[in-house]
C-alpha cells in the first residue's frame, strides 16, 4: 500500500502525546505508541515516539503455525510499517519445549499489523502518515486538529486493586536454592527467574493508567499496545535488538541497584554496581549470549562489544547496559536475525536453552507477552524491538491484571537480595496501581 507522510510543527502542540493516545483508544481497537520519553543518550533511535493507530492487514497465528514464517512472508507482501510483538512463548516453536503454566492474560504468541494511520513525532515536528488514497493535506491537518481538540471521556481511575503474589517469599527463595543447584551441577551458569503479582476483579483505566506509570519511571523503550481487550503498558529500559542499515544492535541489562536519597549516596551506589564482581560477571555471562546469538546472522568478523557494563541511571534505579553490534549477512531475511536472537539472553540465561527449560519448571506463571518484544518494521526495514520488563499487562475482559519481576540468579546470589531485587523491580508498577505489594 502507497502512504504518503504530510508534515506538521509540534510547536503548538502537547509534547507529552496524551492527547494522541487517549484519541487513539476511544477510536481504535488496535493501537501502539512507543516512547523514548525524552532520553537523549540513546544514538540508535530513529524516532521520539511513534504512534499507530487503526488496523488494515494483519497476522496472529496460532501456535500450530510456524510464527516466524508468518511474520517473514507478511512483511515480504507488505512493504509498508508494520507494529507488533513477539510473546516470550515462542520459545516453543525455535525449541523442544512446553509451557503448561497458569495464564491469566491470554495474550497471542504473535500479533503484527499494518495501521491505518501513524505519526512520527521527531524534534518539533510530526509527520503523519495515510493510505495515498485519501486527500493527505486536507485529511492530515482535520486528524491533528481533531486530535487535538478531543476530550477523553470523565472516567476516574482510582485503582483500588487488591495485588497478590503468585509465588510466596518462602517459596521465592526455596526455588533460588532450587536454581543454585543446578548451578552447581554445571546445568547452568546463570538463570532469569521471575515471578508474578497480580489482581483479579481489576479494573483501570489503561491510558491513565500508562501515563502515570510512563511518568513516574520515564523510559526510552516505553510502550502502550492494545490488542482489543488486552493491553500492554510498558516503562521498559531495555532494547532488544534493532536494525540500521545491515546493523544489528542488542543492549542487555544485567545488575542493578537502587536510588540514593541523595547525590553523594547516589553516586557511591552508582561505583558499588558498577564494580560488583556479581553484577559484572552477570552482564558479561549475557553479553557472550548476546554475540553467539548475532554471531548466527552476522558477517565475519563483525560482531562487537561498543560497551561493556555501562551504568545507566533511571528513576528508581540504576543499571548495568552493554551495547553489541552486528553487520547483517547479505544473504540473511531481517526476520531470521529476530529469530535467531529470541528470546533475548537478558531474560532467559546461560545456556538459554537449558535455562529456558529449568526456568519453566521453577516459575509459576507463563510470561505470555512479559520477557517478549514489541517494536516495528520500517518500509526500509529498519526496526527496533523492546524487551517486555517493567510493565501491566491487563486483560479487560476478564477484568485480570498482572506484572512480573525477575532478577538473574547466578552461584553468587543470595536469596533474599534477589526477592528484594524483584520488590524494587516491581515498585513503580505497583505505585501506578495505587496497590501495595
Amino acid at each position: 500500500m502507497e502512504r504518503v507522510f504530510t508534515s506538521f510543527s509540534l510547536s503548538a502542540l502537547s509534547k507529552d502525546y496524551a492527547s494522541f493516545l487517549h484519541w487513539a483508544v476511544a477510536h481504535h481497537q488496535h493501537v501502539t505508541f512507543l516512547n523514548s520519553s525524552n532520553h537523549t543518550h540513546d544514538p540508535w533511535s530513529e524516532f521520539d515516539a511513534v504512534l499507530a493507530t487503526g488496523i488494515q492487514q494483519q497476522i496472529c497465528p496460532g501456535k500450530n503455525q510456524d510464527a516466524f514464517d508468518a511474520l517473514k512472508k507478511f512483511s515480504d507482501l507488505h512493504q509498508d510499517w508494520i507494529f507488533g510483538f513477539l510473546s516470550y512463548d515462542l520459545k516453543n516453536q525455535l525449541e523442544d519445549l512446553t509451557s503448561s503454566n497458569t495464564d491469566g492474560i491470554k495474550m497471542p504468541l504473535l500479533h503484527f499489523y499494518v495501521p491505518e494511520k501513524i505519526f512520527l513525532f521527531k524534534g518539533d515536528t510530526v509527520q503523519v502518515g495515510l493510505p495515498a488514497s485519501e486527500d493527505k493535506s486536507v485529511s492530515a491537518k482535520k486528524l491533528l486538529e481533531e486530535i487535538m481538540h478531543f476530550i477523553p471521556p470523565d472516567k476516574k481511575n482510582e485503582n483500588n486493586i487488591k495485588i497478590m503474589h503468585r509465588v510466596s517469599r518462602d517459596e521465592y527463595i526455596k526455588n533460588v536454592n532450587r536454581i543454585k543447584n543446578h548451578i552447581q551441577k554445571g546445568d547452568i551458569y546463570e538463570a532469569n527467574y521471575c515471578i508474578e503479582f497480580y489482581g483479579e476483579n481489576a479494573q483501570t483505566d489503561p491510558v491513565k493508567s500508562f501515563l502515570t506509570l510512563n511518568k513516574n519511571n520515564p523510559s526510552p523503550y516505553a510502550c502502550f499496545y492494545r490488542l482489543g481487550d488486552k493491553y500492554l503498558l510498558s516503562s521498559s529500559p531495555e532494547r532488544f535488538l534493532a536494525k540500521r542499515g545491515n546493523m544489528l544492535v542488542s543492549q542487555p541489562i544485567k545488575g542493578t541497584i537502587k536510588r540514593g536519597s541523595n547525590q553523594e549516596e547516589d553516586e557511591k551506589l552508582k561505583h558499588q554496581l558498577s564494580h560488583d564482581p556479581k553484577e559484572r560477571s552477570e552482564n558479561i555471562m549475557i553479553v557472550d549470549l548476546v554475540r553467539n546469538d548475532l554471531s548466527r546472522t552476522a558477517q565475519k568478523g563483525s560482531v562487537k562489544v561498543a560497551e561493556l557494563c555501562g551504568i545507566y541511571t533511571y528513576p528508581h534505579v540504576h543499571q548495568m547496559i552493554s551495547t553489541v553490534t552486528s553487520s547483517l549477512r547479505d544473504d540473511i531475511h531481517f526476520v531470521d536475525a529476530i529469530k535467531e536472537a529470541f528470546p533475548m539472553g537478558s531474560m532467559t540465561g546461560a545456556p538459554k536453552i537449558r535455562a529456558m527449560e529449568i526456568m519453566e519448571q521453577c516459575e509459576a506463571t507463563r510470561r505470555g507477552l512479559y520477557s517478549g518484544a514489541v517494536g516495528y518494521i520500517s518500509p526500509s526495514r529498519n526496526f527496533d524491538f523492546n524487551v517486555i520488563i517493567r510493565s501491566i499487562l491487563y486483560n479487560q475482559t476478564d477484568n485480570f491484571i498482572n506484572f512480573m519481576a525477575g532478577s538473574a540468579i547466578t552461584i553468587g546470589s543470595v536469596p533474599e537480595n534477589e526477592y528484594r531485587e524483584c520488590l524494587l523491580k516491581a515498585a513503580s508498577m505497583a505505585q501506578t496501581l495505587n496497590a501495595e505489594l
